[in-house]
């Protein structure tokens, strides 16, 4: 297995780059490990950034959500979802809110 494939590559909502110097795309070395430990190796190379992925007691926040591949993990098995090698993790702030029907108003 060459290190490329071992290395999880995780993409960075544009709130939270101000934790990874502006990078849109960071990478830790977790392979074969769960989201709980690619979590743990963002933190350990980008300080702060899980806090903002994770609430007061370690459970994912309720307004991010998290996709290993295209699968989002609530629906797998959250924090304990295995993480393949060459994985690609996405973190995505969940959106509220939107537009009603023509004009702007809200049905009723």
């Amino acid at each position: 297995m060459t290190i490329k494939e071992m290395t999880i590559r995780i993409r960075v909502p544009t709130i939270l780059r101000s934790y990874t110097g502006g990078a849109a795309e960071v990478s830790v070395d977790e392979a074969g490990g769960t989201l709980r430990d690619v979590l743990a190796g963002l933190d350990a190379a980008y300080p702060g950034v899980a806090g903002r992925i994770l609430d007061s007691e370690g459970k994912l926040r309720r307004f991010v959500n998290v996709y290993v591949g295209s699968e989002d993990v609530r629906f797998a098995q959250g924090l304990d979802t295995p993480i393949p090698p060459g994985a690609e993790v996405s973190v995505i702030p969940a959106v509220a809110g939107g537009a009603g029907q023509e004009g702007g108003e809200r049905p009723q």
